[in-house]
């Protein structure tokens, strides 16, 4: 069964003895994760855990902070 577009499941990963994990080959890739980034944890404790970019979290909180802004670059980089 194949995933819808934009969805991916990358297999499993273990959680080493000081809790880290390794981020899949193919997840780095897609999402374009280097060494040295940072990635925001996110948590629900009902649905689970997600990992954002942290730069992609700041552009998006931007975005509803001050709208506005991000209007007015958009229209700047036409």
């Amino acid at each position: 069964m194949a995933a819808p577009g934009g969805k991916h499941v990358f297999g499993t990963v273990k959680v080493g003895t000081k809790g880290q994990i390794v981020i899949p080959k193919e997840a780095r890739d897609i999402f374009n994760i280097k060494p040295g980034d940072s990635l925001l944890m996110l948590g629900d404790e009902e649905q689970g855990i997600a990992l954002v970019k942290q730069e992609a979290f700041f552009e998006f909180a931007e975005a509803i902070l001050n709208p506005k802004a991000i209007k007015e670059s958009d229209e700047e980089s036409k």
